[in-house]
């Protein structure tokens, strides 16, 4: 079901874009193609393959073979968004389809379901996905279609168990398709654990420099489902253009670099923050008393991601003082860039957010990791 085409290592395929080259200017980086249609054989044929740049576009191509590669999965898509990306999953299914998703979730995406996916017809199961026995409770056999998972989940890094999950899902008849943005390729592979379909935001980390907004989606198999989901990128047009394609590609070149960074530094400013007395909780996977740590070192591999939020003991004033006072810490949404960025998450995401009011979402990028410690702790009130 999984494979590897090519057998690079991560880093590798990485840094060479799986080794393709321009074959016409033998040049390393490859060209970008502004084409919309392309032109018909004689035989009423299409002998490159592409039919019309809404579904076809060779500058998508190696982007969408260097994910399938590292995902180790049997096909990738390319979105114009991670939104894109991530609602095409749900376009798929069909009105009155019951769907279980994570109370704690990317709120764009859970603000969508609640609103138009449900108005759509859909049936909506928000749960705690971080309980597997609850999941048993309200899977539907013959019913449930999707169970839809984030881990780690946004923006309390929640984690949760994809093999467990996966196991359950398919014995109901249901699909399980993962959310793993803040994990990226490298630190998890949802579908050697039994995923269906991975979604990244490659808005994020894959792109890494806060310029790009794209999205992807990898499955595991050529089935009636992944068809679906393939017809609403073609009929809907949900790509990017060629110029982005091939920007991302530029920037997924050094993700290993980038990310290596990020996670060390997150676990650094973790530990440290862990420590603070104006700190009331530090949530990140790494830390041996966060709540799921075990299962996060069992799916996570050697790295807990660059993402963390901290509590503040005074509360909401001060958390906001905080993210108004530092200086490298730059106050903007969006994660996974190349500069660390803070937020107050319950000022964005607004009223019905499970977000706490004290919590600061911090998106850790790779400048030093002292001057980043220091400029928080400066912050402080």
């Amino acid at each position: 079901m999984s494979h590897k085409k090519y057998g690079y290592s991560p880093k590798t395929a990485l840094a060479q874009a799986l080794g393709k080259i321009d074959t016409e200017s033998q040049g390393v980086v490859l060209p970008i193609h502004v084409a919309t249609t392309y032109i018909r054989g004689k035989d009423n044929s299409y002998p490159s393959g592409n039919v019309y740049s809404r579904a076809d576009n060779p500058t998508y191509k190696p982007v969408e073979s260097l994910l399938c590669e590292l995902e180790q999965g049997h096909e990738a898509l390319l979105f114009g968004s991670g939104m894109a990306a991530a609602t095409a999953v749900f376009l798929a299914l069909a009105p009155g389809d019951h769907v279980l998703a994570p109370k704690v979730m990317y709120w764009s995406l859970r603000n969508w379901l609640l609103n138009f996916a449900t108005n759509w017809g859909l049936k909506i199961e928000l749960i705690d996905m971080t309980d597997v026995e609850a999941l048993k409770q309200h899977l539907q056999p013959g019913r449930t279609k999707l169970v839809w998972l984030e881990t780690p989940g946004n923006p309390l890094w929640t984690i949760s168990d994809i093999a467990a999950i996966s196991t359950l899902a398919h014995e109901a008849g249901a699909q399980v398709a993962v959310d793993s943005t803040c994990a990226t390729p490298l630190l998890t592979q949802p579908l050697t654990l039994g995923a269906d379909v991975v979604m990244h935001s490659c808005t994020k980390y894959l792109n890494g420099h806060s310029d790009v907004i794209a999205g992807a989606l990898i499955g595991a198999r050529d089935d009636a489902y992944w068809q679906r989901i393939r017809a609403v990128r073609a009929q809907g047009g949900a790509v990017p253009g060629p110029h982005d394609a091939a920007q991302l590609l530029r920037g997924m070149r050094t993700l290993h670099l980038r990310v290596r960074e990020s996670c060390n530094t997150a676990l650094f400013l973790a530990q440290q923050l862990e420590q603070h007395p104006a700190i009331a909780e530090v949530l990140y996977p790494g830390l041996v008393s966060f709540t799921g740590h075990e299962i996060a070192a069992k799916q996570m591999q050697g790295f807990f991601g660059g993402m963390l939020s901290v509590r503040i003991a005074g509360g909401e004033a001060d958390a906001i003082h905080v993210a108004a006072n530092t200086q490298l810490w730059k106050r903007a949404t969006s994660l996974g860039g190349v500069e660390s960025l803070i937020e107050h998450r319950a000022s964005v995401e607004g009223p019905g957010s499970p977000c706490p009011a004290d919590l600061l979402r911090l998106s850790v990028g790779i400048e030093d990791q002292h001057e980043l410690l220091a400029d928080l702790l400066q912050a402080m009130p």
